[in-house]
């Protein structure tokens, strides 16, 4: 396990659909999450049965600080995300570890209330 996947002091620590997330509640209504996702994680295997639906429609706004991902959108297109990296993902999304070491994500989000209160589009699109 590396440092960036240890416990975090004063977070809340859960798991759902193989994640591993740390969570620390700031200012109001906002998260800090650092989300741990193992080699080999899919939202479309491992999230989807958990929560339904046919794509991922949480936003996803915070840094990768390890690891590896990929997302894909509804209408094909890809996003590849090698730390350290910004990471911004609309809802709409399946998304997957690429490679064998976990894939470490600092978030911030609104919960339901993210893609409004950042001002994000609700949906991927091409400008």
């Amino acid at each position: 396990m590396s440092i960036l996947e240890r416990p975090l002091r004063g977070a809340v620590r859960t798991g759902v659909g193989g994640l591993t997330v740390d969570d620390v509640a700031v200012g109001d209504g906002g998260h800090l999450k650092r989300i741990v996702y193992p080699p080999g994680w899919r939202w479309s295997t491992h999230m989807q049965p958990v929560t339904g639906g046919e794509r991922c429609m949480h936003a996803h706004v915070g840094m990768l600080v390890q690891g590896r991902i990929e997302i894909e959108y509804a209408d094909g297109c890809r996003e590849a995300f090698d730390a350290p990296a910004a990471v911004v993902v609309v809802p709409g999304h399946d998304g997957w570890v690429v490679g064998d070491e976990p894939a470490v994500l600092v978030q911030y989000d609104c919960g339901a209330d993210t893609v409004e209160r950042l001002r994000l589009p609700s949906s991927h699109r091409h400008d």
